[in-house]
């Protein structure tokens, strides 16, 4: 396949949507030949901070000698985004050879499935990256959760250390309506006798499960510090919890590290789509903060980051997420707001959003459909001297980033 028919053939699964259960996964995978076994793994679940610490968990043991690799998702502007390889996204070429291979996988798999069930999009995916990852010979791979972890297409990896960044209510329809029940099924991934790595500040109901599951699988418990210490290319305080459960995450699997490599892979590692500068006049800021919870961590970065300078912000959301908690976190720091809609199905009209808006008495909003346009009309809002933020969904960033005309619209 080339790149092209590789992205039509996922983007035609979209049809299939999300489908719970690891069947269809591990039945991939044996007619792939068992990939996922001959590599090393961390597993990385959470509700926000996942894409941060997988980059940056692989960036630290790829300066310890290690061919590390990294599955994420989703991607802002191609499909190559979500498998890197000595951090660097795969090429189109590899990528097209991966995902035909899944897909002559996929084939055999659906033809031994009942009545309507199919191999997803994600699971394609999922499929072609751990197939890529061990053609490509790498001794470690950092893996994403696409959404829990029980039941997520990635657990299938008999991963060494695990990961779980925080916990807060996502996905509840799925995942169960209390923070212990979305606890529960992300720290499922926890593998007997492994080591299972937990951000400093992780919800007390979870802290609770975790040390249980951690006794009843014999694994051992690390609870990474609040702040790494150290100076990060990417911005935003909330970076600094991430880096610090990567570099928890990074210790467990490789021992002791060199000082010096951690700091390169701090200086070094980008995280896009995450306060991302894209601009400088005036400054303009893209944040993937989708929830209630990345919300209020974006909006801490950017008291201090602001200052007395004027933020006006761009704002699309998805119409299962709390836009009601998400914009309390936000507005009050905000002099203006436009909002918008990506062009993910799922978004809330912009309208809803501005009504929203007056209701929790907010400043002074405006609709504009086009996120293009929207970004634009907040960076002339906010004038030479202010601050633009473009963010509420990794799907608007993606918008915004993406070439004009090009697709790429993709699920979990």
């Amino acid at each position: 396949m080339t790149y092209a028919e590789a992205e039509r053939y996922l983007l035609s699964l979209e049809l299939f949507g999300m489908r719970f259960g690891l069947d269809r996964m591990r039945r991939l995978m044996t007619a792939l030949g068992s990939p996922q076994e001959r590599f090393g793994t961390i597993h990385v679940a959470g509700t926000n901070g996942k894409t941060s610490t997988v980059r940056m968990t692989a960036a630290i043991l790829a300066r310890h000698g290690l061919r590390a690799g990294a599955y994420l998702s989703p991607h802002l502007v191609s499909f190559t985004e979500r498998i890197r390889i000595d951090d660097r996204d795969v090429s189109e070429e590899r990528f097209g050879a991966a995902v035909a291979r899944a897909a002559r996988a996929a084939a055999k798999v659906n033809r031994t499935l009942d009545g309507d069930d199919r191999v997803t999009q994600f699971e394609a995916l999922t499929a072609a990256a751990y197939s890529e990852l061990a053609e490509a010979g790498v001794d470690v791979a950092v893996i994403e959760a696409g959404l829990g972890g029980r039941y997520d297409a990635t657990n299938v990896i008999p991963s060494r250390v695990q990961v779980l960044t925080n916990v807060g209510l996502e996905h509840t329809r799925w995942l169960g309506p209390t923070i212990s029940d979305v606890a529960a099924e992300k720290l499922d991934i926890v593998r007997p006798g492994a080591t299972l790595v937990v951000g400093a500040d992780l919800h007390p109901d979870a802290m609770v499960l975790a040390r249980r599951m951690c006794e009843e699988r014999s694994a051992t418990l690390v609870v990474a510090p609040a702040h790494s210490g150290l100076e990060l290319l990417a911005q935003g305080e909330h970076q600094q919890r991430n880096f610090a459960v990567a570099r928890a995450a990074a210790e467990a699997y490789h021992g002791p590290l060199d000082d010096t490599a951690v700091r390169e892979a701090a200086a070094a590692t980008l995280v896009p789509g995450r306060f991302q500068i894209v601009d400088g006049d005036p400054v303009t800021v893209v944040d993937g903060a989708h929830n209630a919870a990345g919300m209020a961590a974006l909006a801490g970065s950017l008291r201090t980051f602001v200052g007395d300078r004027r933020l006006v912000a761009c704002v699309s959301v998805l119409d299962d997420k709390d836009a009601a908690g998400m914009l309390r976190e936000l507005l009050p720091l905000c002099a203006e707001v436009v909002f918008t809609q990506s062009a993910n199905p799922r978004a809330l009209p912009a309208g809803t959003l501005q009504s929203l808006c007056g209701q929790l008495g907010g400043p002074p909003a405006r609709t504009v459909a086009e996120p293009r346009r929207a970004l634009a009309a907040a960076r002339e809002a906010a004038g030479r001297e202010g601050v633009a933020l473009a963010t509420g969904s990794i799907y608007l960033i993606a918008d915004l980033l993406r070439p004009e005309g090009a697709r790429g619209r993709s699920m979990l």
